[in-house]
């Protein structure tokens, strides 16, 4: 229950004013000064590999993606892949990467490209990974890169203008750490970066480079790698515009770490760059609850709760933290619901994963409140509040990754119900709220999913009937006093997310 102040009835006033006087619901004052942030979960969302774009769904579930919970840029990877047909003997077609870069800006969103992978006629061997033959074996010379490099952003610069490109950016490569994505040295990666960097900036000296794009934080051979791409960088004199890298909650096999260790990491990340290139961006391209391809928690409730406190505890600490992807690949497996990277499944089926960040995209952007679940932003040019209230129960001290789909439902089980009382005081007089909440029964597509029956596939009537279950949420409007002040006295199930939004006059 959310109540107008004054005919609010909180828990022990109703026969005693004694008890009221000794639990009074804590106050928090919209006037009090505020930690003014730039919000860092919109500023970008992963968008798969570049050829995904070819897909009919893809421009369309990018374009809801913006709209609704704010994104700025989409980031893909293989852009030079075979399967773009930019480069063959010398010669170049930019024709599936325009179109790619057509429908990302025609979506409202900006490029953030990771180039990779090598074409076939500039890889250092024929040998490939994944089923879609990825060539991730660098060159011994890289002229061809520096060429291709060139000539791509001679084309870009050429068709969308100087000034345009330069609010894109550029990552060399994808997670150059692991053999699984860059079958060459360290310092065959460094000379990939120093190529690439060199010819962008002498085309276009105010495009934006960065990398490295490592797999993590944590562990000798991560850090390692971020310290000593740094450390190369500034003894060449090199510009990084960015410093990009993955650190994911949980391990390469999906056991999750500690609850918070994203903020530390990030922490210790921000650390070593304020070092070494103190007026570069800091951006986390890819994260998730962890890095496996396929885990089940991510379509279910409890991936909402963790995202948003994972986010919340780490403003101010980066730039930009991009969900892995907007919608589940093509890649993935076939069924409806497997625990894809998306915020949306292949159909276009929103997951709780979504209204995490549509919910984190309607706060403001001076923090009043952060703690125990609930946090109170003030935006900064209308003065409106907004608040997003979460549950993760006292019990769960990890991460929620590294379960199958059983695990999750005893995951989302755990811990008890739990009451949140507070009232906001000074806020525009006769205010009203939009109040949305994210349950196990509202805004969770695969629950209504499994009492159905779990059918799989879905027919195009069922598709779009699941379309309208994932979006639909429990919604109701409520009022503040004549004079200013909301009490808030909900109660939250384990893993439960509220957003309560006030609405312009």
């Amino acid at each position: 229950m959310i109540t107008v102040a004054g005919s609010a009835i909180l828990p022990g006033t109703v026969k005693s004013m004694t008890l009221w006087e000794e639990q009074p619901p804590f106050i928090i004052d919209a006037k009090n000064p505020g930690k003014f942030f730039d919000p860092h979960w919109n500023k970008g969302i992963g968008a798969g590999r570049a050829n995904d774009a070819s897909r009919p769904v893809w421009g369309d579930q990018l374009t809801i993606a913006a709209k609704i919970c704010g994104f700025k840029y989409a980031r893909f990877t293989g852009i030079f892949h075979d399967d773009m047909n930019v480069y063959n003997g010398g010669s170049y077609n930019w024709t599936l990467v325009d179109d790619l870069l057509d429908k990302t800006l025609k979506a409202g969103v900006k490029p953030f490209i990771a180039f990779s992978f090598f074409p076939k006629d500039i890889a250092g061997s024929d040998a490939t990974v994944f089923s879609w033959k990825a060539r991730v074996v660098p060159p011994t010379d890289f002229t061809k890169w520096n060429d291709l490099v060139t000539e791509f952003t001679k084309h870009i610069v050429g068709k969308y203008g100087e000034d345009e490109v330069s609010k894109w950016y550029f990552e060399a490569w994808n997670e150059p750490d692991l053999r699984t994505f860059w079958e060459g040295t360290k310092s065959q990666y460094f000379t990939l970066y120093k190529t690439t960097v060199t010819a962008m900036k002498a085309v276009t000296p105010k495009c934006k480079v960065g990398g490295p794009a490592t797999s993590g934080l944590s562990g000798d051979t991560q850090g390692a790698w971020l310290d000593e791409f740094l450390g190369y960088c500034k003894q060449e004199q090199l510009a990084v515009d960015f410093v990009t890298t993955h650190p994911y909650p949980a391990d390469s096999a999906g056991k999750p770490r500690e609850l918070g260790a994203t903020a530390k990491d990030l922490a210790a990340l921000r650390n070593t760059v304020s070092r070494n290139f103190p007026q570069a961006e800091i951006f986390v391209t890819k994260w998730s609850t962890s890095p496996v391809a396929s885990d089940a928690v991510r379509d279910d409730l409890p991936a909402a709760a963790f995202i948003v406190k994972e986010n919340v505890d780490s403003i101010g600490l980066v730039t930009g933290m991009f969900y892995g992807s907007f919608i589940d690949g093509p890649e993935e497996l076939k069924d409806t619901f497997h625990g894809g990277q998306g915020l949306m499944n292949a159909s276009g089926i929103a997951k709780p994963a979504f209204h995490a960040y549509r919910m984190l995209n309607a706060l403001g952007e001076e923090l009043l409140y952060n703690k125990d679940g609930i946090v109170v932003t003030r935006h900064k040019d209308s003065k409106k509040i907004t608040a997003v209230l979460y549950n993760i129960p006292a019990t769960v001290t990890s991460g929620v990754s590294g379960r199958d789909q059983a695990g999750v439902n005893s995951l989302r089980s755990q811990g008890d119900t739990k009451l949140y009382s507070f009232k906001i005081q000074n806020i525009h007089p006769d205010a009203r709220f939009n109040v949305d909440c994210l349950t196990k029964e509202d805004g969770n597509a695969i629950v209504q999913w499994t009492k159905a029956g779990s059918p799989d596939p879905l027919t195009r009537d069922q598709v779009e009937i699941m379309k309208q279950v994932g979006m639909s949420v429990n919604g109701e409007q409520v009022l503040s006093s004549a004079t200013g002040v909301l009490y808030i006295e909900k109660n939250l199930a384990p893993w439960d997310v509220v957003l309560v939004d006030e609405l312009p006059k």
